[in-house]
């Protein structure tokens, strides 16, 4: 190694140590340390972990029942190599799904049974669905007349040959006291598998599921996070960036031919959103930042995405005439309202580059994230709502993720490690660049969240304030975990946001290589005022858990997305109770 590089190598790693350093000390308000490193003791020192908790599995066993409508989904073959999935439950109604993937062109007589036990002895409804081309062969049911809180089992045949068992659930009518979500986002299929929706398929103790979006991500096989596709056999196809119905459709086909993605879907009904790259990257009203002129028009690849989206997933149009409307509510007794939101397609405004925030661009009142339509009937749902937990299920981080200017506009070792040793110093010893450093505005980290829309934000939280609403916001695209206390501009608590990390899309490891995550862990909370916890490096779900007097959220982890080995586990828990709108340990 040559000696100039030698150096570099070491130096980096004092200036690793000392951020550790400064990040366990102040957290610990050691002054006299703090004093210390503040005059030049900056070396030494191993990783501090970030205090995370552990344990095991908060679920039961999943029961030989769900063990083998876990398997048959794993193995499913043709004609329903695509498996079958269940969504969008209601009190007396819930869709199903499978596609027929037949060899010869033409039209398919699909016929379905919806039954109350897994053998199909007690067989409720049934009857048979034509499919074709025009809809990639896939068939959707809307399974109508059911019993509220209600099991049931279904399955496609076509001629004598079946598809594998799923089992759904419809929602409750009465007053239940406790609900169990399963909350996830962003799973990309070159970036690894899918062992998160594994480990949960086998749980069998979580009620219903939620896909916050990016449930395929639209690159082509030399895209983001696909360097170890080769390796792991998991290369996009069509080979190509997803572009037209056809291209998305065989995207979608690939991501059903996981086995863990067909468990998951046959063992839980999901109520999904899209986000940004089920369409592209950074979508926004008019366009997106992963879409040139030289790929089309881009209300046509919308059109595109959203129709595969659609015939792909087990979702209900609210509104048949107008396929880009995808928000809704869902109703658990009177438990929790559910309003799953889109903040992508609808009503965002474009995204404003750091230097048009620090300009004060994104301060007005009109600048929209759900739209002006969207936004009255989210508030009409809330103001009407009785239960005691009102739920927002949406993409993109709602909390104030805001952080020193200059870490934001170079988020790197030397300028997290500058503010942080800056922050640990005693007020008195600072030098005078220390105190500009810890008074220098905040700005937000991710524009693309509603950090870049203040007003939007504002708008919902004075909404849950007024009625005095327990809210809780569900977030993910980050691709990392997060809890933070939701605050209105005035500082109030006004409810708290759980985040999920992702499914297999890579987090702050890959986009900040060189910052260890133990470092981040710490110092997101030390920049972030309202954060409580951050995870940037591992992937997993969320579990929700709701009761008549607190929420709960269980953030679990799986060890590798690189193999089909692995364990899961809980690597923190949190809770909120009625009335107190903020987050606490359990």
């Amino acid at each position: 190694m040559a000696s100039g590089t030698r150096a570099a190598t070491q130096q980096q790693a004092q200036t690793q140590d000392a951020a550790e350093r400064i990040v366990r000390l102040s957290r610990r308000s050691l002054i006299r340390d703090a004093f210390l490193l503040a005059v030049g003791v900056a070396s030494g020192g191993a990783l501090v972990g970030c205090g995370g908790g552990g344990g095991g599995d908060p679920g039961g066993g999943a029961g030989d029942s769900n063990d083998a409508l876990v398997e048959s989904a794993m193995a499913a073959g043709a004609p329903f190599a695509h498996g079958v999935a269940s969504g969008d439950p209601l009190q007396d109604r819930v869709m199903l799904w499978t596609r027929a993937s037949m060899a010869a062109p033409g039209v398919v007589n699909v016929t379905w049974e919806l039954a109350l036990d897994s053998n199909f002895g007690a067989i409720v409804k049934q009857g048979t669905v034509a499919t074709g081309p025009e809809l990639d062969y896939t068939v959707k049911v809307d399974a109508t007349g059911l019993q509220p809180g209600t099991t049931y089992f279904y399955r496609f045949a076509v001629g004598t040959s079946f598809s594998n068992k799923g089992r759904t659930r419809t929602l409750p009518a009465d007053a239940i006291d406790r609900l169990r979500l399963g909350v996830f986002s962003c799973a990309n299929f070159p970036a690894g598998y899918f062992n998160a929706y594994g480990h949960a398929a086998r749980r069998g103790d979580i009620d219903y599921a939620l896909h916050l979006g990016d449930y395929i991500y639209e690159y082509g096989v030399l895209g983001y996070a696909s360097q170890l596709a080769i390796a792991i056999d998991r290369v996009s196809e069509p080979s190509h960036e997803t572009l037209t119905l056809d291209d998305y459709r065989k995207r979608h086909a690939q991501y059903k031919s996981d086995p863990d993605l067909r468990a998951f879907h046959a063992t839980l009904p999901m109520i999904a959103l899209w986000d940004d790259h089920d369409v592209a990257n950074n979508t926004w009203l008019r366009g997106a930042e992963n879409h040139s002129d030289g790929e089309g028009v881009f209300e046509a690849r919308r059109a595109a995405a959203v129709q595969a989206f659609h015939e792909w997933l087990p979702t209900r149009l609210p509104d048949p005439s107008n396929p880009l409307k995808i928000y809704r509510s869902f109703s658990f007794g009177k438990l929790a309202s559910l309003h799953m939101l889109d903040t992508r397609l609808v009503g965002r405004d474009q995204q404003q580059t750091l230097a048009e925030f620090v300009d004060g661009k994104a301060q007005g009142p009109d600048r929209q994230l759900l739209g002006v339509e969207q936004a009255a009937w989210l508030t009409a749902q809330m103001q009407a709502s009785p239960a005691t937990w009102e739920v927002l299920g949406q993409q993109v981080l709602m909390a104030r993720m805001e952080v020193p200017l200059t870490v934001a506009s170079t988020f790197d070792l030397a300028t997290l490690t500058e503010y942080l040793l800056a922050k640990a110093t005693p007020e008195n010893l600072r030098s005078d660049n220390q105190r500009a450093l810890v008074q220098q505005r905040r700005v937000p980290y991710n524009l693309d969240a509603w950090d870049g829309y203040p007003a939007a934000r504002e708008s919902v939280l004075a909404v849950a304030k007024s009625r005095n609403k327990n809210l809780i916001s569900l977030a993910g695209d980050t691709h990392n975990a997060w809890a933070s206390d939701l605050t209105d501009a005035t500082g109030a608590n006004v409810g708290v946001e759980f985040a999920t990390a992702s499914v297999s899309s890579p987090g702050f490891e890959r986009l900040l290589p060189l910052i260890s995550s133990t470092i981040l862990e710490d110092a997101f909370p030390e920049m972030v005022p309202d954060l409580r916890y951050a995870e940037t490096s591992k992937r997993g779900y969320l579990l929700v858990t709701l009761t008549p007097t607190e929420a709960r959220g269980d953030w679990i982890q799986v060890s590798t997305v690189l193999t089909r080995d692995y364990s899961a586990g809980v690597a923190m828990s949190l809770r909120a109770g009625v009335g107190e709108r903020k987050i606490s340990g359990v």
